[in-house]
């Protein structure tokens, strides 16, 4: 297979890094307005785990090409069943579908983790990662008008949703019925 996903170690936080500093000129990918170092991410590092919330490095024919993560929701144990999805692809490796694996990946992973629901926080002006989200049967559960400053725009901020059958619940869950 030419896309593999492996688990990060913390010796990968550094390239981690690098590929979301490399996001942030773009104003399309993040609230960040000025590059991050691996020490101020060492805490989000930690907060990462295989049995909950894995945070894997995407391959792409043996090399790395980004990463993905599932954060939690709004740090209440109810929200437990609920994760972003975050998705950072190194600029030479988009447009080879490396986003559509890991969003299916995502999908695929979730019920085993006993997520229900999986969200995609995007910017309103990031067609690309919504017309993704959008094409793997996510949809709109939130919009935010301008709630981001990005050098004196205001931007949208959208959240796609898409609800996971669980393997315990035997029901579907949504967040914001």
């Amino acid at each position: 297979m030419e896309i593999e996903f492996t688990y990060a170690t913390l010796q990968d936080l550094p390239k981690i890094v690098e590929t979301y500093n490399a996001t942030i000129p773009s104003r399309l990918a993040t609230a960040d307005l000025e590059p991050v170092t691996a020490l101020s991410k060492l805490q989000w590092f930690n907060s990462h785990n295989k049995e909950k919330r894995p945070l894997w490095l995407v391959m792409y024919k043996g090399e790395y090409a980004g990463w993905m993560s599932f954060n939690s929701f709004y740090g209440r144990p109810a929200y437990d069943g609920t994760v972003e999805v975050s998705i950072y692809i190194d600029q030479k490796y988009r447009g080879l579908g490396i986003g559509k694996a890991s969003l299916k990946k995502a999908i695929e992973v979730a019920p085993a983790l006993r997520i229900n629901n999986l969200l995609g926080f995007i910017f309103g002006h990031n067609e690309p990662s919504l017309k993704l989200f959008y094409d793997y049967g996510f949809e709109k559960w939130a919009h935010l008008p301008k709630v981001a400053d990005m050098d004196g725009i205001k931007r949208d901020l959208i959240i796609l949703g898409k609800n996971i059958q669980g393997p315990t619940t035997g029901k579907s869950l949504s967040l914001f019925e």
